[in-house]
């Protein structure tokens, strides 16, 4: 049941980040970005059965290779993100078109480590999609905080 909860949470999780991600929203680099990504990290980490015993290597490289795809995919998502200035300095943040192919991109990706761990006959767990999705967000957050600090000034 554990599996099926987790990827209950994954699909929440996306859908709401994703839904707010495509709106124009008033960039808080001040607040606790961290949060979410701790609990997700927390949430799969309390599942002992995140590699499998029987191919315990393969399964340890397969989550291996799964968190480094994550941390560029983190770093292109924080990329396609749109950031402006209003008149007050605040800053705003969008989702492009390129975000979306983003999430398209990431998706396959997913789906593809999931094939060739089904190849390899890898039991892969759902706390394993958990602590991508955590990874994925922090980067995505910090390569977002990062752009913003270093965003010209608009001059009207």
């Amino acid at each position: 049941m554990t599996g099926l909860v987790n990827i209950l949470v994954v699909i929440a999780v996306m859908a709401l980040v994703i839904g707010r991600q495509m709106q124009a929203r008033r960039l808080e680099t001040e607040r606790r970005f961290w949060l979410l990504p701790l609990i997700l990290v927390v949430v799969a980490l309390r599942d002992p059965q995140m590699i499998d015993r029987a191919h315990q290597g393969a399964a340890v490289a397969l989550l291996a290779v799964s968190l480094l795809l994550v941390l560029a995919m983190g770093s292109v998502w924080g990329w396609t993100i749109q950031l402006w200035q209003d008149e007050d300095g605040a800053v705003w943040a969008r989702g492009t078109q390129a975000t979306a192919a983003a999430w398209a991109g990431m998706l396959a990706i997913r789906l593809g480590l999931f094939g060739v761990g089904a190849a390899l006959h890898v039991r892969q767990s759902g706390s394993a999609l958990l602590l991508g999705l955590a990874v994925l967000l922090l980067v995505r957050t910090l390569v977002v905080n990062w752009r913003a600090r270093h965003l010209e000034p608009a001059y009207y």
